[in-house]
């Protein structure tokens, strides 16, 4: 087993590395496992594939993580025990979702479970960088806003699992922007190579899962990618010094951190409830617009590399600079959002 305390000579390509092909052994045989006990997504209204999909691939994703957890990662460290031991209830609230429709109470209900178990592991926002100098300190209300912040990410990603190979995707380049972000800054090494393992899971699983898909990763998958992603940004980005340190994350996240957003504003103003299902995600509107799926995933995938970008580029600048980009970004975000109808899809049901 790989010394942990050497983990700086390891460097960083190594743990991604194995880890993708962890994923890319391990997807085929969860698939074989799904089709024997028939867990099988079936086409409804909202879907875009046609024919029945295995959909245990979340459960690849999870495996090849903890297995590249114990040969890179110390098991006795809280930040490790927390994201395995959390994302293991959140894969199994996943996988439940994804057998029997749980009711939305049920799985948030959930989702604050694994969040709270990552606060119990002291993985938790107790402070932000200020701007002017210093930090600014959350004392009591540390838990709240953390457990917030890994429950809106972990939606984020699950919003956006709409299209073949689209989360998994996005959770890679996610994972990469905080990676690089964190060696660049200096981060914990255990935040660093989680977020390598974390990108090497999802890269090996997107061959299976790139159109036309072989199998989906289902709730469990989307929800783990989210979740590990905000414990990565929590544990790593977050204590940095950057001047803008929670812009880092936000952005590196941020096209489904913002599609999300977006719906949340779309269901309100539809007079729908915010967790109830409709076809105004930004996916949505370029396949209705006469894109294919490979096209609104490249796409999708563009925007948010972009924003990762970003992300790299807010690491290293001063409050002006740094608001001035996200800024940018996210006015150029909103005004694309109002061009494609998916702030008001409802009223715009008719452009394509």
């Amino acid at each position: 087993m790989i010394a942990r305390e050497g983990a700086n000579d390891i460097g960083t390509a190594f743990p991604l590395l194995l880890t993708l092909v962890l994923a890319v052994l391990i997807t085929p045989v969860i698939r074989r496992l799904a089709l024997r006990l028939n867990c099988m997504d079936h086409p409804v209204d909202r879907s875009v594939h046609c024919i029945p999909i295995p959909f245990l691939g979340g459960v690849a994703i999870y495996l090849s993580f903890v297995l590249s957890s114990f040969l890179f990662l110390d098991i006795g460290d809280p930040t490790v025990q927390g994201i395995i031991l959390g994302g293991g209830v959140i894969v199994a609230i996943g996988v439940l979702d994804d057998l029997y429709r749980m009711p939305a109470w049920m799985k948030f209900a959930g989702q604050l479970v694994a969040a709270l178990i990552l606060v119990g592991y002291g993985i938790r926002i107790d402070r932000l960088s200020n701007p002017a100098g210093g930090f600014f300190y959350f004392e009591g209300w540390a838990a709240p806003f953390t457990v917030l912040w890994v429950v809106a990410f972990t939606n984020a990603l699950n919003f956006i699992d709409g299209l073949d190979g689209l989360a998994a995707g996005v959770a890679a380049i996610a994972s990469t922007t905080l990676l690089v972000v964190g060696v660049q800054t200096g981060q914990p090494q255990v935040a660093i190579t989680i977020a390598a393992i974390l990108a090497g899971s999802a890269l090996g699983f997107l061959p299976y899962n790139f159109n036309p898909a072989r199998i989906f990763m289902g709730d469990a998958g989307a929800m783990f990618l989210g979740y590990t992603l905000a414990a990565v940004s929590v544990a790593g980005t977050l204590k940095s010094t950057a001047a803008i340190a929670l812009g880092i994350p936000v952005l590196a996240i941020g096209l489904p951190v913002m599609d999300a957003l977006f719906a949340v504003v779309r269901r309100y103003r539809n007079g729908r409830a915010f967790y109830e299902p409709d076809k105004g995600h930004l996916h949505h509107r370029l396949i209705q617009m006469g894109m294919s799926q490979r096209e609104a995933v490249v796409l999708m995938y563009c925007i948010s590399g972009w924003m990762g970008v970003s992300a790299l580029a807010l690491s290293n600048l001063k409050i002006g600079p740094g608001l001035g980009v996200m800024a940018f970004v996210f006015v150029s975000f909103y005004l694309g959002a109002r061009r494609f109808g998916v702030i008001d899809v409802e009223r715009r049901e008719g452009i394509r």
